[in-house]
């Protein structure tokens, strides 16, 4: 079995309502929900929008592949009604991210691991500690601690519910 970190959030409709589905479908098609985090309330990152962002992580057990965790998410996300549109960031109802699977180290055309710019981003970083606080970025070599403070992102985080 694999361990694999998964970010979700969105902005548009109900999206608790929309990453609670988004678990529940996540434990059924790509493997056991080990653990979730605390929701976060957070600013749009990269673009402005009209509403903030919820966002949290999770941490899966998994016997899929890395591609095979990708498509099913990306199944799951069109299912709670995500289209993509066009390149850049957008509002959308669900976006599910793999930020790590078991520390593996992949370029690939349709997938990086870890994700590129998860160190970058603290409503990744906060959930993420939620879940795995020991966890260390497999490139840069530095904990969850270290990356949280050398993180360049402003937006502002609000814990909202476990």
């Amino acid at each position: 079995m694999s361990t694999v970190y998964l970010s979700l959030g969105g902005n548009q409709g109900d999206v608790c309502h929309h990453i609670d589905s988004a678990i529940q479908k996540i434990n059924n098609k790509v493997g056991h929900v080990v653990s979730v985090s605390s929701y976060y309330e957070t600013e749009p990152w990269g673009f402005e929008a009209e509403t903030n962002f919820v966002n949290c992580v999770l941490k899966v057990s998994t016997s899929l592949s890395a591609k095979e965790v990708l498509k099913e998410v990306l199944e799951i996300e069109a299912l709670l009604g995500r289209k993509r549109i066009g390149k850049g960031y957008a509002s959308r109802p669900m976006d599910i991210d793999l930020i790590d699977f078991d520390g593996m180290i992949m370029e690939d055309i349709d997938l990086i691991l870890p994700h590129p710019r998860m160190h970058q981003r603290n409503f990744v970083l906060m959930p993420l500690k939620d879940v795995a606080p020991d966890w260390v970025h497999p490139k840069l070599n530095k904990g969850m601690d270290e990356l949280i403070r050398e993180c360049v992102d402003e937006g502002e985080i609000k814990k909202m519910r476990r």
